[in-house]
């Protein structure tokens, strides 16, 4: 039986990973983040609390695995992207240098790095295959070149010390798990904006004149294209971007996300708002790589994924969402 560690394993993405290996007898899974884990997750897993970017408390995380999925990082909406870029940036590296060293130290069978689209903050190239990554100019923002950072790290440490990686880069990752926030922005797209059209707000706002495209991705599918990369030979020291297929462009999202929440589609009337310094004008990854090496792909239409997600939002934050009109 294999026993998995999963960094960051309470947040959005980490806890579907959790699910889903949870559902396989072949695997034990321990589970390390700082924040508080669900009932479910100490029921049913070992849970390490430490501070992953002390080399002691990584060792400790480490110790008796066979297997790690990174995902503890500093993440967030684009909003969190600039207001915090040297604090992402000081802790993404610091945990790099932890959790990698602590994974060669253990002899790990598989180190899985959880990435980011925002490594192909620059792409020209769509849709996005891996090797772009080859042509494609680093990423401007903070967060794409610490994500960026730590595929650098898992490719050094395999050619130093033979660690045996996978990389995956999710896309826009969404459902049931991501609260938003009172700052719009700071949280992802999704719950920032089923929270405004269930308060009421009118006209509704995004970002930019909502022709930028992004290909949402349910956070159940990505968990199964991690966990099935991480367990097959052919995503031995292979890159994988993990992601629906389906372009949209984020006026075409909030349309969905109207209709999801029970409105009339006559009704919606969007205001824009300025946009931030870096917002990636299109995100459109091919998702030939996973299927053909790996017998992968996402299932979950995304009507039903953000039908599910609003529901689950709307039971939490009750009938008055907290946001003001304007």
């Amino acid at each position: 039986m294999s026993r998995v560690l999963v960094t960051g394993g309470v947040g959005t993405i980490g806890a579907a990973v959790v699910r889903r290996l949870l559902a396989d007898p072949d695997y034990e899974v321990r589970v390390s983040d700082q924040r508080q884990a669900p009932r479910w997750m100490r029921e049913g897993c070992e849970v390490h609390t430490g501070d992953l970017r002390d080399l002691a408390q990584a060792q400790a995380a480490t110790k008796g695995c066979t297997h790690v999925i990174h995902l503890a990082a500093i993440v967030g909406g684009i909003a969190n992207f600039h207001r915090l870029p040297h604090t992402l940036t000081e802790v993404n590296a610091a945990l790099y240098n932890a959790v990698v060293r602590a994974a060669i130290d253990a002899d790990v069978e598989r180190f899985t790095y959880v990435s980011s689209s925002m490594v192909f903050e620059r792409a020209t190239q769509f849709p996005t295959t891996e090797s772009h990554i080859e042509q494609c100019p680093p990423p401007h923002s903070a967060y794409g070149f610490s994500k960026l950072t730590g595929e650098v790290y898992c490719r050094a440490a395999h050619e130093e010390h033979g660690l045996p990686f996978t990389i995956c880069r999710p896309f826009n990752a969404y459902g049931p798990g991501e609260m938003p926030e009172d700052e719009p922005g700071i949280a992802h797209a999704v719950p920032d904006l089923i929270r405004k059209v269930l308060s009421g707000q009118r006209p509704l706002q995004i970002f930019g004149d909502g022709t930028q495209t992004r290909t949402l991705t349910h956070v159940d599918d990505i968990a199964d294209g991690i966990v099935t990369a991480t367990s097959s030979p052919a995503g031995l020291h292979e890159t994988f971007n993990v992601s629906a297929s389906r372009e949209l462009t984020v006026k075409e999202i909030a349309q969905i996300i109207w209709a999801a929440c029970g409105q009339d589609p006559d009704e919606l009337r969007l205001e824009h708002m300025p946009s931030f310094t870096v917002d990636v004008q299109r995100r459109w990854p091919s998702v030939e790589k996973a299927k053909e090496l790996l017998g992968w792909e996402a299932k979950i239409e995304l009507e039903d994924g953000i039908a599910s997600t609003v529901a689950w939002l709307r039971e939490r934050l009750g009938a008055d969402a907290g946001v003001s009109s304007r």
